[in-house]
């Protein structure tokens, strides 16, 4: 027992806030104490599935009417039981074309999204702040990624192509951050300090019970010794 006064807690003074870009990227890919993943992780897969619906919508709705009308066209000489088996063969005809252009357009627009918003959120979360050059490059990025199997030119047309649509992106998700009162950034940030300062309060209120006690325990084992001392002098 007279070891464990001296001691030293068995808890440490809770880590400060990333400080450096690796350690905020580090820490965008690991969950939290309540086992849920930073925002801006869980916001990157939320466009990377509405930009998969966005392009089945927009590929599939163009070849769904193309291929129903081609196919009424096309069968003017067929023969069909009854008006509604002749409808139902239409849009059995519109429903394949439906799924096979719009798997086509919805993984592309779903990899282009998301290569762009990791890109993106990647330099906003490393340089601890959000800018409009941060979507220009990730547009560049992902625009020339996708066009440089095409050789040089592709590339060329991609990086060009990339910036154009990731300044007024990157414009107008600042403008919605802005209107929100921070942008997504400076809520991380502010998260991240109201978060340590309240576990350093906690740290510090245990350090102080801890010390307290061990100072009672102190107290009370120095008590016993002091009386043995007085009867040995006594004797």
């Amino acid at each position: 027992m007279a070891a464990a006064v001296g001691a030293p807690p068995q808890f440490g003074r809770p880590a400060p806030p990333p400080q450096t870009g690796w350690e905020r990227l580090s820490e965008l890919w690991r969950r939290d104490e309540r086992q849920r993943y930073p925002e801006e992780t869980v916001n990157i897969a939320k466009s990377a599935f509405t930009g998969g619906v966005v392009g089945w919508v927009y590929g599939g709705l163009p070849a769904f009417y193309q291929a129903r009308r081609a196919f009424i066209e096309g069968s003017q000489g067929e023969l069909f039981q009854n008006r509604a088996d002749a409808v139902q063969s239409a849009h059995r005809a519109g429903l394949r074309s439906f799924i096979r252009y719009g798997w086509r357009w919805s993984w592309r627009v779903a990899a282009f999204v998301t290569i762009f918003n990791t890109v993106s959120t990647g330099l906003s979360v490393y340089r601890n702040k959000t800018t409009i050059g941060n979507f220009a490059s990730a547009g560049a990025f992902t625009g020339a990624l996708f066009r440089m199997h095409l050789g040089l030119q592709g590339l060329a047309g991609g990086f060009v192509f990339g910036t154009a649509f990731g300044i007024p992106a990157g414009g107008l998700l600042m403008m919605m951050q802005k209107l929100a009162g921070e942008t997504l950034q400076e809520k991380r940030n502010r998260e991240r300090r109201e978060l340590y300062e309240q576990k350093l309060a906690e740290w510090q209120s245990r350090l102080s019970v801890m010390n307290v006690l061990g100072e009672m325990e102190g107290n009370t084992q120095e008590g016993p010794e002091t009386e043995g001392a007085r009867e040995s002098r006594s004797d």
